[in-house]
């Protein structure tokens, strides 16, 4: 028997950058285990506390003592280097090239060259215009993100979609009033769901897009 498929309308379709697009999350978090040695942090703090955050609020949670944008510049400056290992997320690149230009972008917590040099490395077509933590005065889970790529691609918030696999951004797209696709590639499924997700799949090669007029249609499998 064929697999169940299910079809949403949108106007616009929002992705998370980490998890969702690309895998750059061991990458991310061997130069945060470096940054949390060297300043005599918990390890298993930083793994429970930087997945989906700005660089900046990470920082500021975990070691409030420093100067938050300083470190996360620290940060950032070793990430941009870190880039083996980095790969595209599955199906992610089949479906961005699917997609109208304009009709989509990447709304993640990292600065904007960081994100710029993942897709890049990942082999990912790169948009025009990107909601990176420079963008927006709150990150996540605060719907600000998610808010600045509905205006930045002229879409109202509640004919947008957004396909994330962190609870935290999941968080964030709902309060923006937002339709949510979770995927299971980071967290468990209880989580993502448990986040508010309206709809879950394994990743990016269980979804495609065909445009009707104006709107996208997603499918689902």
């Amino acid at each position: 028997m064929p697999a169940q498929q299910l079809s949403i309308l949108c106007a616009a379709l929002l992705f998370d950058l980490d998890g969702v697009l690309t895998d750059s999350t061991a990458c991310a978090e061997n130069v945060w285990l470096w940054w949390a040695k060297e300043r005599g942090i918990d390890a298993e703090l930083v793994l429970k506390t930087i997945h989906g955050r700005r660089s900046v609020e990470s920082v500021a949670m975990m070691a409030p003592q420093l100067d938050a944008q300083v470190e996360a510049d620290i940060v950032t400056d070793r990430e941009v280097l870190e880039r083996d290992g980095i790969h595209p997320m599955p199906g992610a690149r089949e479906l961005l090239l699917s997609l109208p230009q304009h009709r989509w972008t990447v709304v993640t917590s990292c600065p904007e060259r960081l994100a710029r040099v993942r897709l890049e490395a990942a082999g990912l077509p790169i948009p025009q215009l990107l909601v990176t933590s420079e963008r927006v005065r709150f990150g996540k889970p605060k719907p600000d993100p998610y808010l600045a790529g509905a205006k930045m691609l002229g879409a109202d918030p509640e004919y947008c979609v957004v396909v994330e696999d962190a609870p935290i951004g999941i968080q964030s797209a709902k309060a923006a009033g937002m339709r949510v696709i979770g995927l299971r590639t980071t967290y468990a499924e209880q989580q993502v769901l448990e986040a508010g997700a309206d709809l879950i799949v394994d990743n990016c090669s269980d979804l495609r897009v065909t445009t009707s007029g104006k709107s996208l249609q997603v499918h689902l499998r």
